[in-house]
């Protein structure tokens, strides 16, 4: 029964990719500016809202040990007074006379900022964003409020077991740079944050041929540049940030690596981490990685039959995260620990699998591709949520990865999903981390010298059934 469900959603997703053939190529409009600021306008007349959003090449990655978290802490002080709105009460009356819903967020390779308003309201709209992106004011008093809020998130990470996991996790994946993955940020870097240092960021980061302006929704792309000509001119371009900054390359791991953690979780947790493509080096492994992950996340695949529905596991899955600097590949699985001998070197074997080309079919193949292309049109249906996937990828791989994103995903072959799996997976380094109660442990008789020889011992079997 499950075999003809899955058939028939197949046969109907192609269906309906077929009939929205039309619709796979952006409708969008660009154009920069002299001072280097890039404008990209999504147009769409369904309903008469608008989405500004600015976004710039910071997060994570431009941050050294003393300003881990800086790029987020800038995020919160972005919503307070600058040099027109002279405090955070002027300035969220008026958002509430614009009709602004707003928010910002920070991750590895990207920070943005954005306002969804009537469309009516475009030009206040944009007047605002550009005071607010320009002349922030960095008011002492705000400063250490906001610095309060930003640890108020640290707290609410550290009460997580699987924060201090992920943690453990990236010191070692990422050993020669961990902060440079980590855009919550350090404890002691925030409680020690300066004016100085966000005027620094500011300096370097916030210049405008380091940021990109998507306008999402009920607009005219004419319209939306002359506008943005108009009001964003006297917006000063600066250097390169990764001229004046560069950003390290991350060395390649040198060995396999492996912990235990003891926190209080129900269940065992099982990790391994890899180092992945870069997107503008590989573009095409990460498409692969994309198809591959959708195909063993369903449970007719051959990877969910026998880890999971086996009884092996609880859950389990491989996931591969875009990033223009090394992204990571992260294999998880949660297990029972009476079966943690057992599912140790099964999850490894299993990883050898992938590269098989019969490991999965023709129809699970194209109905991955067909399935993902699907995804990413409905995404394009909310047009302020749109706008920051669309800002997302200007930072991270270029606004040309995602405008060939649904014919790039269509050419993808067993060989590329081979290649790729041999290239990054399959007899290379990686981190492997348990987290388990101290109790589950004993009970295991399972130690890190245990979880190494398993782990060895597993891969020394060449992936043989």
């Amino acid at each position: 029964m499950r075999r003809r469900v899955f058939a028939l959603l197949v046969t109907l997703t192609c269906l309906l990719l077929a009939s929205t053939a039309w619709s796979q190529k952006l409708e969008i409009a660009k154009k920069t500016l002299p001072n280097g600021l890039e404008v990209i306008v999504l147009p769409s007349s369904t309903v008469p809202i608008a989405t500004i959003e600015i976004c710039v090449k910071n997060g994570a990655f431009t941050e050294p040990p003393e300003f881990n978290g800086l790029s987020h802490l800038y995020e919160h002080m972005f919503f307070k007074g600058n040099a027109v709105i002279p405090n955070q009460e002027a300035y969220l009356r008026r958002m509430r006379q614009l009709g602004i819903v707003f928010n910002g967020t920070t991750s590895t390779e990207r920070v943005n900022y954005y306002f969804t308003l009537p469309s009516d309201n475009l030009e206040a709209g944009l007047e605002f964003m550009k005071d607010a992106i320009t002349t922030p004011k960095f008011e002492q008093q705000e400063f250490e409020r906001e610095k309060k809020v930003v640890l108020g998130e640290v707290d609410r990470n550290e009460s997580s077991p699987y924060y201090w996991f992920g943690q453990e996790m990236k010191k070692r994946i990422w050993f020669a740079h961990p902060t440079r993955k980590d855009p919550l940020g350090d404890r002691n870097s925030i409680e020690t944050a300066t004016i100085k240092k966000m005027e620094t960021m500011k300096e370097i980061y916030y210049v405008p041929n380091n940021a990109a302006l998507v306008v999402s929704g009920d607009v005219r792309p004419e319209n939306v540049f002359s506008l943005v000509e108009t009001i964003f001119k006297s917006w000063k371009r600066g250097k390169d940030p990764f001229e004046v900054k560069p950003v390290p390359p991350h060395p390649n791991l040198r060995d396999k690596s492996y912990f235990i953690l003891n926190k209080e979780v129900q269940v065992p947790y099982v990790s391994f981490m890899w180092h992945g493509p870069r997107v503008l080096e590989d573009p095409r492994a990460t498409h692969a990685a994309d198809v591959l992950s959708y195909i063993i996340s369903q449970p007719t695949s051959k990877f969910q039959k026998n880890l999971v529905e086996s009884g092996l596991t609880l859950g389990a899955g491989i996931s591969y995260y875009t990033q223009r600097h090394t992204g990571p590949i992260s294999y998880s699985a949660q297990v029972p620990p009476e079966k943690l001998q057992e599912a140790i070197p099964a999850l490894l074997r299993e990883v050898e699998k992938l590269a098989d080309p019969e490991y999965f079919t023709d129809e699970q193949l194209e109905s991955a591709k067909t399935i993902l292309a699907i995804q990413d049109l409905y995404g394009r249906e909310e047009m302020s949520s749109f706008a920051h996937t669309v800002s997302f990828w200007w930072a991270v791989a270029g606004l040309s990865y995602y405008e060939n994103y649904v014919d790039d995903l269509k050419s993808i072959t067993r060989a590329d999903i081979a290649r790729y799996v041999k290239n990054y997976v399959i007899n290379k380094p990686y981190v492997m981390g348990v987290m388990m109660t101290k109790d589950a442990q004993t009970s295991a008789n399972f130690s890190e010298e245990v979880m190494k020889n398993l782990a060895e011992t597993a891969t020394s079997t060449d992936g043989m059934e």
